[in-house]
């Protein structure tokens, strides 16, 4: 759940850290967010959409102490987890507002650490490898930097197309490395990275991700290119 506000130069997002003892991206600096549990999906009687909202601002609640409205959250993306993990999930990414002064409460638990970050500033702190993230966590900032403030942010991605990602999961040679690719992407079949060919991939460059999208057979990137 990518919560957003308007801070002195433009919209924020709150990203918290998630404990490093974790199994599943533990230390990574994540949105909100967590799995759907049988109240959430009673409660969207048979709507996965309205399950995952509910889902959404439940768990905005439990480990930020922030109440987000569910009828106005905007779908930013949506992504599956690669079939060869042991553990696959489906996963929605809602933007949402949130008050400028609303009190951030983590739960000291699964979440150790907060801070409300520019889009760009967050990007930025990526690429000097200095806030790990996975990639839907890299792409949602990347398609949220677009914008001026929280009220246009929500509004153009309620008109821009929803991504729906199955990525492909490529390790690479050293520990914790590792290229994703999409569909579009030369190797998106066979995995073969080193083939020429269209691109539309990410990879870890010095602790920071990269996204190349380069001819990509008609397939639309991850978030608008200017």
């Amino acid at each position: 759940m990518a919560l957003l506000r308007d801070g002195d130069t433009g919209p924020e997002l709150l990203m918290v850290r998630r404990n490093k003892a974790l199994a599943f991206a533990g230390g990574f600096w994540v949105f909100p967010g967590g799995a759907l549990d049988d109240e959430d999906i009673a409660r969207g009687k048979g709507d996965d959409d309205a399950a995952a909202r509910f889902a959404a601002s439940r768990e905005a609640e439990e480990e930020a102490g922030l109440s987000p409205d569910p009828e106005s959250m905007v779908l930013v993306s949506h992504w599956t987890t690669p079939v060869a993990e042991k553990k696959r999930f489906s996963t929605w990414i809602y933007a949402g507002s949130i008050a400028a002064d609303a009190e951030v409460q983590i739960d000291g638990s699964e979440i150790h650490d907060y801070q409300w970050i520019s889009p760009a500033e967050a990007l930025a702190a990526n690429q000097a490898g200095e806030l790990p993230m996975m990639p839907p966590t890299y792409f949602t900032l990347c398609a949220l930097a677009r914008y001026a403030s929280a009220a246009e942010a929500l509004a153009g991605e309620r008109e821009t197309p929803c991504p729906r990602v199955l990525p492909l999961l490529i390790p690479g040679k050293a520990k914790g490395d590792f290229t994703t690719l999409y569909p579009g992407d030369v190797a998106y079949d066979s995995g073969e990275v080193g083939q020429p060919g269209p691109r539309h991939r990410a990879f870890l460059d010095r602790g920071g991700w990269q996204y190349l999208y380069d001819d990509a057979c008609g397939v639309p990137p991850l978030y608008p290119q200017d």
